[in-house]
């Protein structure tokens, strides 16, 4: 664990290259996310993430997030999608990574109806800043994450006697899912800056998290 946790250290200067770049608007900032983004996948390789099945879904997901961050550096619409899809298939991963360490189904369902309520004001929030043919892929997104978090609820509850992974296992989910908000808003409601400042660090903090826990289970 030593070279993953020294991986993830390394990444965070690229984060703080990409911050920079975002606030120049320098077209280097997608050589800076690539980078900051090949940093957690690295650190998964590190932690072991491919000696179990859990590590393994963790890993496809942060390839998917890394296909999705490469896609998003473009303003295109097109790219967008690209980016949207990328990031949806990433949090199927992830609730397929938790399935692997036999969640409790119960605690899982009833934090997936109590997050109906947030994902129900992001909807409305957005809603009036979205094109019809934007919204169908926007609700599903939403409802994606929405699974992704209750499922590493579930999969926190179903884990006994590692407190660290389990904190990191939803420290990181909630992290993921506020950072989606700076995306939405900076997309659709609000462009600028102060969206990135604080959403693409909770994103990498995120994705981090997720690569270390490929080694503590």
């Amino acid at each position: 664990m030593t070279l993953a946790y020294i991986l993830a250290a390394a990444t965070v200067p690229f984060v703080a290259l990409l911050l920079i770049g975002e606030r120049r608007d320098a077209p280097w900032r997608g050589w800076a996310k690539a980078a900051a983004s090949t940093g957690f996948i690295a650190t998964a390789v590190a932690a072991g993430a491919a000696d179990t099945s859990y590590g393994a879904w963790v890993l496809v997901a942060l390839c998917l997030g890394w296909l999705g961050d490469v896609a998003l550096v473009s303003g295109k619409r097109l790219w967008f999608l690209l980016g949207l899809g990328s990031f949806l298939l990433s949090h199927l991963a992830y609730i397929a990574a938790f399935a692997t360490v036999r969640p409790h189904a119960v605690v899982a369902m009833l934090v997936a109806a109590g997050l109906l309520v947030p994902a129900a004001l992001v909807t409305r929030w957005l809603w009036p800043h979205l094109g019809s043919d934007m919204r169908p892929p926007v609700e599903a997104y939403i409802a994606v994450i929405t699974a992704m978090v209750a499922a590493a609820a579930g999969a926190v509850a179903g884990v006994a006697g590692s407190r660290g992974w389990e904190a990191a296992v939803m420290t990181a989910a909630v992290a993921f899912y506020l950072s989606d908000v700076s995306v939405a808003r900076d997309r659709f409601v609000a462009p600028g800056f102060a969206n990135r400042i604080w959403g693409l660090p909770l994103y990498y903090a995120a994705q981090l998290l997720f690569a270390l826990t490929t080694g503590w289970l």
